[in-house]
């Protein structure tokens, strides 16, 4: 029986997990995006949230309690800095995972976990550049259409002039 069994143990000891979910959180927060197995993916999304959500208030006791997880000065000053910037009008749901198939060796489901707030595909950069080619072929075609009676007249008031 598994009664109140809810942490993924990911087959490691509490030391060995959390370093585990500690470098994992420290890479997310660096790269914004990273690759990894679906069931840590699964577990780092539980344990870097309530992070993220604590580097909303900058404090220096919110610092430390982050600090207290992550271990990492770099890490710690890329969220409370850009991260906690880009979040903070967002209520939670900071990360996303993208199932990506299985690892060739060894049949592990592998997955994307990103920011979600630094992905341009998703976000209002797409949109963007949705808008600007639409406009450009629009106009492209409008010009080729209103050209073309141009061009026609021009050589007719050509034609009657020569006559």
């Amino acid at each position: 029986m598994r009664h109140g069994d809810k942490i993924k143990n990911l087959s490691r000891t509490k030391a060995h997990r959390d370093a585990l979910l500690s470098n994992l959180a420290c890479e997310l927060i660096s790269h914004k995006r990273i690759v990894t197995t679906l069931a840590k993916a699964k577990a780092l999304r539980v344990y870097v949230e309530p992070l993220i959500t604590k580097s909303k208030e900058n404090t220096t006791h919110q610092r430390r309690v982050v600090f207290s997880y992550l271990n990492d000065k770099r890490a710690i000053k890329e969220l409370f800095s850009a991260v906690s910037e880009k979040v903070a009008g967002r209520p939670g749901g900071y990360t996303r995972i993208i199932k990506l198939g299985t690892r060739p060796g060894d049949s592990a489901e592998m997955a994307l976990i990103e920011l979600v707030d630094f992905n341009e595909v998703y976000g209002k950069g797409k949109e963007e550049v949705k808008t600007a080619t639409k406009k450009t072929r629009r106009a492209g075609s409008r010009k080729k259409s209103e050209t073309a009676p141009a061009e026609e007249t021009g050589r007719a008031e050509e034609t009657k002039k020569a006559e």
